[in-house]
């Protein structure tokens, strides 16, 4: 009768298969690899070691470099679109519901700093995946019509000013954090101020809440 070996003496079990860890170990290794190294730097092989899988499982769970690429850019896209969902924005007073916006979009530049990298990326790019992006339209609308919804209730309510254009106001929003935490290194030197810490931080998310709301309030005319 054959002895039973230890368990420490017994060959690993293979790894069981599992698609949807395995795609999520893929993408997440992809997206490290193009935030470090650009679209053109990336290199399959790097992504598959990464993920600890070999390149045929990640091309067929995936697709290529280009699909790997397309996929996380889709996916970073759906992660703000989907907290900008959940902020349930007409349920707030118009002034609140808009500082609201503005705080988590700080919030999420300042806790995926992978996303800014991205976008630089795919604006070297000049939006060539983004274009190819699927049901583009329907990702990106909802955020322009919750917008459109409060500016419509402030004006109802004489808190906001009248003709705000809800896209300007949008790239108004995204540009005063990305701006900030994409050039937060230099911006630190350049002013000798640590923009990086918490209380900058803070500084900073305070001050483009009150820019947005400033500027949306009513016109007031100097008195003749």
């Amino acid at each position: 009768m054959d002895q039973a070996l230890p368990d420490d003496a017994r060959p690993p079990r293979p790894r069981e298969r599992n698609p949807e860890r395995t795609t999520r170990d893929i993408l997440l290794a992809a997206r490290e690899e193009f935030v470090e190294h650009g679209l053109e730097g990336a290199r399959v092989d790097r992504i598959a070691t990464r993920a600890g899988a070999n390149k045929r499982l990640l091309y067929h769970y995936v697709g290529n470099k280009e699909a790997l690429y397309a996929r996380v850019l889709l996916d970073a896209y759906r992660d703000i679109r989907a907290g900008e969902h959940e902020l349930n924005l007409a349920r707030l007073a118009p002034r609140e519901a808009m500082a609201k916006l503005v705080g988590f979009t700080f919030d999420h530049f300042a806790e995926h700093p992978w996303f800014i990298r991205l976008l630089q990326t795919e604006n070297i790019q000049r939006a060539a995946f983004v274009k190819e992006m699927p049901d583009l339209r329907e990702l990106h609308s909802p955020i322009i019509r919750q917008i459109r919804e409060v500016l419509s209730a402030g004006e109802a309510e004489g808190v906001f000013r009248t003709g705000v254009d809800p896209i300007q106001l949008y790239i108004t929003i995204a540009g005063l954090s990305y701006f900030y935490f994409s050039n937060i290194h230099t911006l630190s030197v350049v002013f000798q101020d640590d923009l990086a810490s918490e209380a900058g931080q803070a500084t900073r998310r305070a001050h483009a809440i009150d820019v947005v709301l400033s500027y949306l309030a009513p016109k007031v005319l100097p008195h003749k």
